[in-house]
């Protein structure tokens, strides 16, 4: 029993009709249409969420559709093992090509007709639906981004989440969201520039570095005897542990003490600063405050807790003490001269 025929069953059962069985999953009527009438494969279970949404609304067993969806591929997958691979549709190729940076996309494009599907061309072309995939798979429930990529792409909300369902499980899906790329042909890192108005960030970088296998590591005796002095080491969290155990030294032996003082470093709010409270302590800091003072949300921000709040105003009021004696000094030796 395959999966499409669960489905025709379970509608025929409930009274019901395509169209409600695609308002559920959230999919064109004409997708669900293709799947029913095996024009198109049943998606992989781990690349779409439509298994889970039909399943709900057919009232079936948690599960049970992409059970049946995943046997269902893999018979079909080992009729096709013998078959040879199909070559790399043009229409792709020369989407590759045409988001390839200028100044490469000469040299590429000699390379891929002289190695049609190629090492090169595969590379590229692996590495690009390695992205755009990731995205895809990561916004599918994001409603707001597949509106927009359908605004981009001129279609209907619907037919965009069949696009991208039907991406997720072959590999048409590139357009929109791949602005460019570029390749060094000397150590082969790929770097690709997405839409940013669809994945806001940083572009996206592989590379292929040759390293030298892993040293072994010999715990410091210093770390050693820190770690079996629970004076020194009885409050430390594994993960602070873990950071003192990462620590490296040419030449010199860290004491325990050492360690102590670099664990109390670790733990003190004055040498960190939160990434997320960066810009509202910039706007904070930059109001119009007494000379000397520190704002009260800074300090909220900064040394959260009794404790902290305490060794700040401590620091403080030592800081001012030193001025004061200072400037003191300074009097005096006007003074007496």
């Amino acid at each position: 029993m395959d999966v499409c025929l669960v489905i025709k069953q379970r509608l025929e059962e409930l009274g019901l009709v395509q169209r409600d069985l695609a308002a559920a999953a959230e999919v064109t009527e004409s997708y669900i249409s293709q799947l029913l009438t095996r024009k198109k494969a049943p998606p992989a279970p781990d690349r779409t969420d439509i298994y889970d949404k039909m399943g709900r609304f057919l009232k079936l067993p948690s599960a049970q559709l992409s059970q049946l969806a995943d046997l269902q591929r893999k018979e079909e997958l080992k009729r096709k093992l013998e078959d040879p691979p199909t070559p790399l549709f043009k229409e792709v190729r020369e989407l590759i090509l045409r988001k390839c940076q200028p100044d490469s996309e000469k040299q590429i494009r000699a390379i891929f007709e002289k190695q049609p599907f190629g090492e090169l061309e595969r590379l590229a072309t692996q590495k690009l639906l390695d992205v755009v995939k990731r995205v895809a798979k990561e916004e599918l429930e994001n409603e707001n981004w597949l509106h927009l990529v359908a605004r981009l792409s001129s279609r209907s909300y619907e037919e965009m989440r069949v696009t991208v369902l039907e991406f997720l499980d072959t590999d048409v899906f590139m357009d929109p969201l791949i602005e460019s790329w570029d390749i060094d042909l000397a150590t082969f890192g790929v770097e690709v520039v997405l839409n940013r108005r669809l994945a806001p960030g940083d572009p996206r970088k592989f590379e292929f570095v040759e390293r030298e296998p892993d040293q072994p590591f010999e715990e410091e005796p210093g770390l050693k005897e820190f770690l079996r002095d629970p004076s020194l080491s009885g409050d430390a969290t594994e993960e602070e542990i873990e950071f003192l155990k990462k620590l490296r030294f040419k030449g010199k032996r860290p004491t325990p003490l050492y360690y102590y003082r670099e664990l109390q470093d670790l733990r003190d709010p004055l040498h960190f600063r939160a990434l997320m409270t960066q810009t509202l302590r910039k706007k904070i800091l930059g109001q119009s405050q007494p000379e000397g003072s520190v704002a009260p949300m800074h300090k909220y921000l900064e040394a959260p807790g009794v404790e902290k709040q305490l060794q700040l105003d401590g620091r403080k009021r030592a800081i001012q003490r030193w001025a004061g004696n200072k400037g003191s000094r300074g009097k005096e030796q006007k003074a007496k001269s």
